[in-house]
């Protein structure tokens, strides 16, 4: 006695150690916190309100109403294959609660034949759990299944909807440029995606089955013990679990801020790989060894904070749900036992008694992990609204991106020049869409994010007539071709122009996607879409033979060979195949910027004596001299907000020389 009497002393100690550990803890954080907030200046205050309205993640009407939207996009109708799965698993969660109650039945009737030493029910009960062995097998094998299938389903949904949205007119360009609330879209659209999902299916199982095991133990010890053991178990987690729940509040936003580091760590990275050439010819290996490092400490910081806090929580948990729950029911199903004028202890042998005993007693150790598991489900729910808030907040963006709506701090001048200052309202400009004619009508050109480059810019260009444009760095070229590409908004006045599809974009580095060397000429076209248009591939080299690309069809060997094409072309390769597929595309209008750069003169000659031969009206950005004798006008800027669009005469081309 005196041993045990030691054992439990040490082990209230261990216990009380814990619980004040877990107190100091949660003390420093909120010290830590405290000092923080008196350290920050008042705009970091104003940032860190506006940063908490914005990533507000808790289990609260908001979280239920975001969570409840989301659901409906993954289970679109009442009858669909999300459907079949949710009522999969409901019913293998239902049979494998059934399963356990008979487990603890016959396991109970086993060992009480072992005791009894009786030979006969031995063989007869553990006869019984051999045959049911494959058949508890397959329930949980099923519901294996089941979840993982509903997992993947959601996802595919999820996932599909937001790309739908993401993809949609230039979205996907606008969210990068334009609107700089999302930082870090690709972290959203796939890691959080998948973890959302997973959370989601794995609450919906973590609660159900909980619920279900309590409502069937509930039923068998209300009749084996009477109420008033339940009901206790059940104030127990009502009590415990708001607790536990005001405890884990800080969980949801510091699962966002986690979140919005790993898609900051994941930028830098892939920044380095994207640009690693150029970083190479700067020896920028150090420096960029210091930003990835500072980045990676930034998270390393958080998480380490993190985990201390979900060691503190831990410890409260484990107390809380798992422990005292445990000995809460120890005292509810001792009580009939220990209580000698109950009348089971006059009708039911010593036999009998240990049965019901062992019975009574291994249902409430279940239906008290249930009711931990409840209670530990809070965590996980608090968790899910961090993931909920971030889906929820790029489902928002992409919404109003596609309203034409977007969120940009706006610096349009500095405060001397405020008597000077221009009112912008982004988007309202009027696009006008007519064929065979780019008209700028009273039109302020602006960036996004305010600054002015032309106050009104007013110019007429019909199809026939080629431009070209020319000026210094950051006098507004290219933004004035975002703006024809209504990748920008339009600040005011109007813009006649054809529709999208028939003005086409040559960039100075072409885009070569994945795929054949078909696909390359006549990108974004399908191979259907060729098709469709008539187009033959013996067309298709007419346009590589036209810019002296026809050996790489030889050297390939098919149309349909597959290569990365960003590293197996060179650069005046590249510019040419875009001009390749500009013939493809036969566009009204082509913007061609420094798109010629690194082909020789007499190909580049040859490439814009073909585009006037089959209609395309160019605008040229180009510093070459020769490139003068293919245009009309020439549109001037001298990026100092005042511009000229002037017809070209041989003493223009000599002055631009």
């Amino acid at each position: 006695m005196a041993a045990v009497s030691k054992y439990l002393t040490a082990k209230n100690s261990a216990v009380a150690g814990g619980i004040l550990l877990v107190l100091y803890f949660l003390k420093q954080r909120r010290r830590s916190a405290g000092l923080n907030r008196k350290k920050g200046s008042s705009n970091d205050l104003k940032s860190e309100q506006k940063d908490g309205k914005k990533e507000r993640a808790a289990v609260d009407k908001l979280f239920f109403i975001r969570i409840s939207r989301i659901v409906r996009i993954m289970v679109p109708r009442f009858f669909c294959k999300e459907t079949w799965y949710l009522l999969l698993i409901a019913l293998m969660l239902v049979t494998r609660t059934y399963c356990d109650v008979w487990m603890i039945q016959n396991g109970t009737m086993i060992e009480s034949a072992i005791i009894g030493r009786s030979t006969e029910g031995f063989k007869k009960y553990l006869f019984n759990f051999i045959t049911a062995m494959p058949v508890i097998a397959l329930v949980n094998n099923f519901l294996k299944l089941g979840l993982n299938e509903l997992k993947l389903c959601f996802r595919v949904r999820l996932t599909k909807h937001l790309y739908d949205e993401y993809l949609k007119g230039y979205t996907f360009y606008k969210m990068g440029n334009l609107d700089n609330r999302i930082a870090n879209a690709d972290q959203l659209l796939t890691q959080d995606v998948e973890r959302f999902c997973n959370s989601v299916v794995d609450l919906y199982s973590n609660l159900s089955k909980p619920l279900l095991d309590i409502v069937l133990y509930i039923f068998k010890l209300t009749t084996a013990i009477g109420a008033q053991g339940p009901a206790s178990m059940m104030a127990y987690l009502l009590i415990s679990g708001l607790f536990l729940t005001r405890l884990r509040r800080p969980i949801g936003k510091m699962t966002v801020t986690e979140q919005k580091y790993e898609g900051e760590y994941r930028y830098v990275n892939s920044r380095l790989i994207t640009n690693s050439e150029e970083i190479a010819f700067y020896n920028g290996n150090v420096r960029e060894k210091q930003t990835i490092h500072s980045t990676f400490r930034k998270l390393v910081d958080h998480l380490h904070n993190f985990i201390i806090f979900r060691f503190s929580m831990g410890m409260v948990d484990s107390i809380i749900a798992k422990y005292f729950a445990t000995v809460v029911g120890y005292l509810v199903v001792s009580r009939p036992f220990l209580d000698l004028s109950h009348p089971r202890h006059l009708t039911s042998s010593h036999a009998e008694l240990l049965e019901d005993y062992y019975q009574s007693g291994r249902m409430l150790l279940r239906m008290s992990q249930a009711l931990g598991r409840i209670v530990l489900a809070g965590r996980e729910m608090t968790r899910l609204s961090g993931f909920t808030a971030r889906i929820t907040e790029l489902m928002k963006v992409l919404k109003e991106l596609n309203s034409g709506k977007y969120e940009r701090t706006m610096v349009s001048q500095s405060e001397k020049d405020a008597s000077e200052k221009l009112t912008l309202i982004p988007g309202s400009g009027r696009i006008i869409n007519v064929d065979n004619i780019i008209k700028f009508d009273h039109t302020p050109l602006a960036t996004p994010n305010g600054d002015i480059l032309i106050r009104d810019l007013c110019f007429e260009v019909k199809s026939g007539t080629n431009v070209l444009v020319c000026g210094p760095n950051g006098c507004g070229k290219s933004s004035l071709f975002r703006v024809l590409g209504e990748l920008w908004p339009l600040f005011g006045g109007s813009l006649t122009k054809p529709e999208r599809g028939k003005l086409f974009y040559v960039p100075q580095r072409p885009y070569m996607t994945l795929g054949t060397l078909r696909d390359q000429v006549i990108y974004p076209d399908t191979h259907e879409d060729q098709m469709k248009k008539g187009i033959s591939d013996q067309v298709l080299k007419e346009y590589l033979d036209n810019v002296q690309l026809g050996h790489i069809l030889e050297r390939e060997g098919s149309w349909d060979m597959v290569q990365d094409w960003m590293d197996v072309l060179s650069g005046g390769e590249k510019q040419r195949m875009a001009m390749a597929r500009l013939f493809y595309h036969k566009p009204q209008f082509a913007i061609l910027d420094e798109c010629t750069s690194a082909v020789s003169v007499d190909v580049e000659d040859y490439i814009y004596s073909h585009c006037r031969k089959v209609g395309i009206t160019l605008f040229t950005v180009s510093h070459r001299k020769s490139l003068w004798k293919h245009h009309e006008y020439y549109l001037h800027m001298d990026g100092r907000g005042n511009y000229e669009f002037k017809l070209i005469t041989p003493e223009t081309v000599e002055f631009g020389s």
